[in-house]
């Protein structure tokens, strides 16, 4: 079982944004700037391509109101989105607030962040789903 596993039957407490059958969100807590979200398929996979086809189509309409919110509340261009997969061999996605391309660079140094920043991150993010 990976770590996102662990997360999403709820043995490793997260910063919660949106939960569907088949997919799940929550803020990174290393994240590149404040508004970073995941969102990992409930299907344990490996590489993101390895999920099945409907999956694959369907991550992108779960992510889009969360991408849209995002845009909404962090100062950015637009919302960034990067499929890595290294750290975590488990299918999942970043949703980055971003101005170029190199703020999508996995290699700087992340943020860290108070309970109290993630907790207001968190809640703006749901708030403006809704």
């Amino acid at each position: 079982m990976t770590l996102f596993s662990k997360i999403i039957k709820g043995e490793i407490p997260c910063y919660k944004i949106a939960e569907s059958d088949l997919f799940f969100a929550f803020l990174d807590i290393f994240p590149l700037v404040k508004g970073h979200v995941l969102i990992v398929s409930k299907t344990e996979k490996d590489k993101f391509f390895d999920l099945p086809n409907d999956y694959l189509s369907e991550i992108l309409l779960f992510a889009k109101p969360i991408a849209r919110a995002i845009e909404q509340i962090f100062e950015c261009n637009r919302c960034g989105i990067s499929v890595v997969g290294l750290e975590v061999p488990h299918a999942h996605l970043h949703l980055v607030p971003i101005f170029s391309a190199d703020d999508l660079n996995f290699t700087r140094e992340k943020l860290k962040l108070s309970v109290e920043e993630f907790k207001e991150v968190q809640q703006k993010i749901i708030d403006a789903i809704q």
